[in-house]
């Protein structure tokens, strides 16, 4: 079966981020397919390279990265959501006058779109967060 995956909430103040991983990892493991994973609304957090946990902790952006590393897995986070909540690549950042970017390994920026087309894509496109 392939899978779609909808992250709405931010890697450290809600369960559906480590769900989300959870899940696409046993499907990986199962033998299906992870066609895309788009973070949205503060989800997108879940893709700064900024983040730093206590070593006794999960470190979650780096399991997304590993993951869309190891599995070939896209992981896109939504301009718009990204652009409000401080997160950009290289070229949003030099398109918007900014000094720095933030954006993990592995991860793109795109546009609703790429929501849109894993829905289509899918088997099941499952939404983790509210």
């Amino acid at each position: 079966m392939k899978f779609g995956i909808q992250v709405n909430e931010g890697p450290y103040q809600h369960q559906a981020a480590d769900s989300a991983y959870n899940f696409a990892k046993a499907a990986i493991d199962a033998g299906h397919e992870i066609f895309r994973i788009f973070f949205y609304h503060d989800g997108v957090n879940n893709g700064t390279r900024l983040t730093t946990p206590p070593q006794d902790d999960r470190n979650i952006v780096k399991r997304w990265s590993e993951l869309a590393a190891d599995h070939n897995v896209d992981l896109v986070i939504c301009v718009a959501a990204a652009q409000r909540r401080g997160i950009c690549d290289a070229d949003e950042s030099k398109r918007n006058g900014k000094d720095a970017d933030n954006l993990a390994e592995g991860f793109r920026i795109s546009g609703l779109g790429q929501l849109i087309e894993a829905g289509i894509e899918s088997d099941r496109l499952l939404v983790f967060g509210d």
